[in-house]
């Protein structure tokens, strides 16, 4: 059975989605006022994997993520270079899925942009208003949270502290401060707007998101995603403006992150310390690397990103591919190994609990890597037989569905060159030209081609480039 901490409960729940067999799932997307950093794919990531863990369970995953390209920040950001709205979140937008290509996270169903769904949201603050959960202010509309008793049943918010008359137009605000939130901001100088029926304005950045993921999802939806920054304000106001609108529940399952940080820090430009995910590619890290390092730690646990950590996580990775490699390269002896089938059952059974377990990823890892320790040692004693190694790989390649770590099968062909190289290595040796075949070798390393002398004969694999 999988289960879920859910943020709403405040407890681990058996997972039981509303339609069986299928999941809904939306999460929050980025909002394209500058390169995503880290911190943003940390969140991501865990998305992905919870994805990917679904649709391992055989589960139909219909997954929709935002991307928030009008709000405060994306407004100043045009303005500042003085652009049009569109112009200026075009080169992020398409930033944003390169990264997601590089960090192999898997497609979402729908990207909807809050710029092409302005209609449906003065519909939903119609109906708001109509139902009295919502007025007007000075050309502005706002969601009259003393209407709704259920505010701050996700965050824990006490409705208490509501000042009658206090207001806030800001998209982002204090998190100890709980205030009439803006549906609609009213047209001003020099900002963008739509002509509406409840007139000329620009959406607050909290009705965005309500209205993408009902319209996409329905009403009442499975999990809805995001960082734990997310809780208060925003997730909770997508609560109240959903639920007095609809009059149903509006999500089952909340699944919140926690933060990344660097070197154990607040993660800030000012600190020089924020790392979008191009700037650490410019610098040569394996992006698989980066993926295994931002999803090992677990989703509800704080991250702490360091370069030791990353060269840990390209180190193990380097396993798993070394392993790959020796499974589909090395000559077998006839005589399987009787016990390497009980090791993969056990691996299968032990990697499904983990992630089961409110995707308890470190468990799952244990249980690949002490798979691949102990495979190691019978390979050292050659005491594994070609279906053994079949069965080995299919299970590594059936637990990449989840994890995303490895590539699309590698080319196991050289170029004539590489190939000429080679032999002229092999000639050297034979004629006792040591010389001249250490220096082929290292010609062929900064090609990027690793040798293996063995007993069969020399091998080669591709060495990753870092």
């Amino acid at each position: 059975m999988i289960r879920f901490f859910n943020t709403l409960s405040r407890k681990l729940e058996p997972f039981r989605p509303l339609d069986p067999g299928k999941v809904k799932l939306y999460t929050c997307g980025p909002t394209v006022y500058d390169y995503a950093h880290i911190g943003n794919f940390r969140a991501y990531i865990f998305e992905d994997l919870l994805k990917r863990f679904l649709k391992f369970m055989d589960y139909e995953v219909i997954q929709v993520m935002n991307i928030t390209d009008v709000d405060d920040k994306t407004i100043k950001g045009a303005q500042s270079e003085g652009l049009e709205l569109e112009d200026y979140t075009k080169k992020y937008i398409q930033a944003f899925f390169e990264d997601l290509e590089s960090l192999n996270i898997d497609k979402a169903d729908y990207y909807p942009r809050a710029t092409e769904h302005i209609l449906d949201m003065a519909k939903m603050i119609t109906g708001l208003m109509n139902k009295g959960f919502a007025y007007r202010q000075d050309g502005s509309i706002y969601f009259r949270i003393s209407k709704f008793p259920n505010y701050g049943r996700l965050s824990g918010m006490d409705l208490a502290k509501l000042k009658p008359g206090q207001r806030t137009e800001a998209d982002e605000y204090e998190k100890e401060s709980v205030q009439d939130f803006a549906l609609w901001k009213t047209k001003k100088e020099g900002e963008p707007f739509w002509e509406t029926d409840i007139g000329a304005g620009r959406p607050g950045w909290h009705i965005e998101c309500s209205v993408m993921s009902s319209k996409y999802l329905g009403q009442t939806f499975d999990i809805h995603c995001g960082g734990v920054d997310n809780i208060f304000p925003h997730h909770e106001n997508e609560i109240a403006q959903s639920e007095a609108y609809s009059g149903k529940k509006f999500v089952n399952y909340w699944l919140h992150c926690r933060h990344l940080i660097v070197d154990g820090e607040k993660m800030s430009k000012s600190k020089g310390n924020q790392y979008t995910l191009r700037e650490l590619l410019e610098k040569k890290h394996d992006p698989a690397a980066l993926r295994l390092l931002l999803l090992a730690t677990h989703y509800r646990k704080m991250l702490n990103f360091t370069f030791a950590g990353l060269r840990q996580a390209e180190a193990s990775l380097q396993r798993i591919r070394d392993f790959i490699y020796e499974l589909e390269n090395r000559k077998f002896k006839k005589e399987e190994n009787k016990d390497i089938p009980k090791l993969v059952e056990k691996t299968r059974k032990k990697f499904i609990e983990g992630l089961s377990n409110d995707l308890n990823i470190s468990v799952s890892l244990t249980a690949l890597f002490e798979m691949i320790r102990r495979v190691n040692i019978n390979l050292a004693k050659e005491k594994l037989g070609p279906k053994n190694a079949e069965e080995l790989l299919s299970l590594i390649y059936s637990f990449d569905k989840v994890l995303a770590l490895l590539p699309e099968k590698e080319k196991t062909s050289l170029s004539v060159d590489i190939e000429e190289k080679i032999k002229a290595r092999e000639k050297a040796r034979a004629e006792k030209n040591y010389e001249l075949a250490d220096k082929i070798r290292q010609e062929l390393l900064e090609s990027g081609v690793v040798l293996e002398d063995t007993k069969d004969g020399v091998r080669w694999k591709i060495k990753k480039s870092k």
